[in-house]
């Protein structure tokens, strides 16, 4: 294989950018956020039909990327609402911005850069908290989930939608990616044991097997 090329799964990519989509920068960051926006967009609406979302939800999309999603929520609850959004690349915040401009204007979204293992939220704000293709590149997930339960209301619900799901023995086409971006996929029943350790209880896992979409959800207990 070029050694600028990249196996992720199902397509051969460009290393540089690859390397540019854990943490968008620049102009070719700009870039990388609009073709996730498209790339995962199918992906997204299928996840979101396992979330119950109501006008006053207030939801928190972790790694928001190009802020399609935080758009999505947006469209989905009332001005009793709230979306915010947080990222730790400083782009992502502002392609989100750009985006939800009108929604940040009305008073309904706002955008923070920031991360995940340390956010800027009161105890017990969110109702719903999401991670969409970001939970690979998380530093700690333990406490990272641990932080996440913190930010959440008492039997709030925590959600992530990933592309790629772990099947053993058929990992080894992720390998140039996973090495590459230092990123971790991980089974269910990994996933299942950390969000019980971190306070959580009810998980449920969906799985998209045409697309090799995954998506996992928890509530909190503790």
């Amino acid at each position: 294989m070029d050694k600028d090329k990249v196996n992720t799964g199902n397509h051969v990519e460009d290393k540089e950018l690859i390397i540019n989509a854990r943490k968008p920068v620049g102009e070719l960051g700009q870039q990388i956020l609009d073709r996730m926006n498209e790339s995962h967009e199918m992906m997204a609406q299928w996840g979101v039909t396992h979330l119950d979302i109501k006008k006053d939800s207030k939801i928190l999309d972790i790694g928001c990327g190009g802020g399609r999603n935080i758009q999505r929520f947006s469209q989905l609850i009332s001005d009793e609402g709230r979306v915010v959004g947080i990222d730790y690349s400083e782009v992502s915040v502002e392609k989100s911005f750009e985006l939800n401009k009108e929604a940040i204007e009305r008073g309904i979204v706002n955008v923070l850069h920031g991360s995940v293992s340390e956010m800027p939220f009161y105890d017990g704000t969110f109702d719903i908290v999401t991670g969409f293709e970001t939970i690979y590149f998380w530093p700690d997930l333990i406490n990272d989930l641990r932080e996440v339960n913190r930010v959440l209301k008492k039997g709030g619900i925590v959600f992530f939608c990933n592309e790629a799901v772990y099947r053993e023995g058929e990992m080894e086409k992720y390998d140039d990616l996973v090495e590459l971006l230092d990123m971790k996929i991980y089974p269910e029943e990994v996933l299942k044991e950390s969000l019980e350790i971190a306070g959580f209880g009810d998980f449920k896992s969906y799985v998209n097997d045409e697309n090799n979409w995954i998506c996992i959800t928890a509530r909190k207990v503790q």
